[in-house]
């Protein structure tokens, strides 16, 4: 059975990894384990230990703590939600967005935020 911290843990290494452009595959060789390990952990079926945790946030060059953000203490495994970014389409476009120039961006972020209270 899945542990919601598990879980969620797991989202942000995929999260992490797609953010920046790396296959599983890239990310595996960086940890050096296999690919499957990485799917495993990043759908929670596999609970990732604090060693690799470790080497896995120095490959996607985050702190250790990112893969925590969004729990609270207060949380049951129950009550862990997933996010946005767990659609592919959004975590696609959010890497879209930072890979524009700033005032791009900008233009984007304002015309997103129009139309979005027009809705």
């Amino acid at each position: 059975m899945k542990h919601g911290v598990d879980v969620h843990v797991g989202k942000r290494i995929r999260h992490r990894r797609w953010m920046i452009g790396m296959t599983q595959q890239q990310l595996a060789d960086k940890v050096g384990i296999k690919f499957q390990q990485i799917q495993k952990y990043e759908t929670g079926m596999n609970r990732v230990s604090a060693s690799r945790l470790w080497d896995i946030a120095r490959a996607v060059d985050v702190p250790v703590s990112f893969f925590f953000e969004g729990l609270h203490e207060s949380d049951t495994p129950e009550e862990v939600a997933g996010d946005i970014l767990a659609d592919k389409e959004a975590l696609q476009l959010v890497r879209a967005y930072y890979t524009m120039p700033v005032a791009q961006r900008r233009q984007i972020f304002e015309l997103a935020r129009v139309l979005s209270d027009a809705a």
